[in-house]
């Protein structure tokens, strides 16, 4: 079970994860197997199925989205707490608003993510 405390530790280093551009920060949230859905993993790393598993592709694909936007900078707006997930609704690139939905493993990882974005 998720409580508020984690979630909110949670949204805020991730978000600081991905301001500092650390790529191997931002992993470390994650489960090494995990799933990533984005409608982004489209145009970006050319998954026309907009989902990539694990650590090593959603790594290359992270790792080439910062070099498309390396002055990439997340605002937290709001913190939102399942039962075994965090929902982290922000503005992302370009001030775009986005939510992300985190589904967390028995070790607090990251076993799922889905993004949304209202571009």
């Amino acid at each position: 079970m998720v409580d508020k405390r984690f979630a909110l530790d949670f949204a805020e280093d991730w978000v600081a994860s991905w301001n500092s551009h650390d790529l191997n920060r931002i992993l470390s949230h994650y489960d090494d197997n995990f799933e990533m859905s984005s409608p982004k993993i489209i145009t970006i790393a050319g998954e026309p199925s907009g989902a990539l598993k694990g650590k090593k592709k959603v790594g290359a694909y992270w790792a080439k989205a910062l070099q498309l936007f390396p002055d990439l900078r997340f605002e937290l707006i709001s913190t939102l707490v399942g039962v075994n997930s965090v929902t982290i609704y922000y503005k992302g690139a370009r001030a775009r608003l986005a939510a992300e939905v985190f589904h967390f493993g028995s070790d607090n990882k990251v076993i799922r993510a889905f993004a949304h974005y209202a571009d």
